[in-house]
């Protein structure tokens, strides 16, 4: 991909985390006293189980190793402001989901160049294994996800009003920007997209399904009421599909990696639209109790 492109794209997703900063106050952050079993079966989930879970769908699946690859850096990724929306839409524990994806985003920055590293040489040829550096990506992934959410809160905490009108239209124009992005590798994989599709879709979907059924289980197991394990599940399933296509592109400078996070955020719209109905119309009751 070239230096443009690249730049843009960093420069998508530090004001889809600058969005998800306005909407957060350090309360959020704080919930993890109030709720502090529901947050620490939620991570272990999404920390441990999650990459778990992407090793076991990229061992087991015939996939190339670029696609491979492209699974376990989805696997390494925190949650998004997506998963608080489908959370919010579901009617599920939203503040629980706020603040499992603030934990986690802050979190991941450790967890993910080992992650990655561990998968480029697991799945790729010696010959082609690219090592992330270890404290540059740990600052690279700052820059781009840390820092901003940190300035949003900054503005949210002294320009609240400002930060209430524009946390609205800044998720909105999130909202445009990770379909832009979608849109733009697709354009520029045109002539592959179906055979990606064809190639990647099973194994993102299992990943996304699997992890989401794993997540409300084990919230189950561990006796918590049917919002936070609704949460806890989304959470676990819905990954941060930019942030995987910005590693594989920004920080690795290979687009093939990004095919997998790439299919897979535009599948997992149609799991959480899915999980939206079946929270609201079907299950209704069951979410409310």
């Amino acid at each position: 991909m070239d230096q443009l492109a690249t730049i843009v794209l960093a420069a998508s997703l530090f004001i889809i985390m600058l969005g998800m900063g306005l909407s957060l106050v350090t309360d959020d952050f704080r919930r993890v006293l109030i709720y502090p079993k529901a947050v620490i079966v939620g991570l272990f989930s999404q920390i441990i189980l999650l990459p778990l879970i992407g090793f076991a769908v990229a061992s087991l699946f015939n996939l190339r190793p670029e696609i491979a690859v492209g699974i376990m850096i989805l696997a390494a990724c925190p949650g998004g402001a997506t998963s608080n929306l489908i959370s919010h839409m579901s009617k599920a524990n939203t503040a629980l989901s706020v603040t499992l994806t603030a934990f986690s985003s802050f979190i991941t920055i450790l967890t993910i160049p080992f992650i990655v590293n561990f998968a480029l040489s697991e799945f790729m040829n010696k010959g082609e294994v690219i090592r992330l550096d270890v404290v540059q990506t740990i600052i690279q992934v700052m820059v781009i996800t840390i820092i901003p959410v940190i300035i949003g809160m900054t503005i949210r905490k002294y320009k609240t009003a400002f930060a209430l009108k524009m946390e609205k239209p800044v998720r909105t124009a999130s909202g445009v920007v990770i379909l832009l992005v979608i849109v733009g590798l697709c354009v520029k994989e045109s002539q592959n997209i179906i055979p990606y599709i064809k190639e990647a879709g099973v194994a993102a979907i299992v990943l996304n399904v699997g992890s989401m059924l794993v997540g409300f289980y084990l919230a189950k197991m561990f006796k918590l009421n049917d919002k936070s394990a609704l949460s806890i599940s989304i959470e676990s399933g819905i990954q941060n599909g930019t942030l995987g296509v910005s590693i594989a592109v920004v920080l690795l400078n290979n687009t093939e990696l990004a095919i997998a996070p790439a299919v897979y955020g535009l599948l997992m719209f149609f799991t959480g639209g899915f999980v939206i109905y079946w929270a609201n119309k079907r299950f209704a009751k069951f979410v409310e109790r």
